[in-house]
């Protein structure tokens, strides 16, 4: 909802590091911790290591909806 408090940004302007209006950075901030109590009692040492986590654990979901390859079968 905050986002939607600047319709006349583009997304490049209201995610710029430099820029980002504080209102949307606290409800960034504010999502990120909610997001880490989900997952482990302690926050995140970073946002690195908030994003390779999460990434993990959607490859780990994920894993078991990819086929394997097929073994291609010798020609006789």
């Amino acid at each position: 909802m905050t986002r939607e408090a600047f319709p006349d940004q583009t997304l490049a302007d209201l995610y710029d590091p430099l820029a980002m209006p504080k209102k949307l950075r606290d409800a960034h901030k504010k999502l990120d911790r909610a997001v880490d109590r989900c997952y482990r009692k302690q926050p995140f040492d970073s946002e690195r290591k908030r994003v390779e986590f999460l990434f993990d654990l959607y490859q780990q979901l994920t894993a078991p909806l990819i086929e394997p390859p097929k073994k291609k079968r010798k020609k006789s």
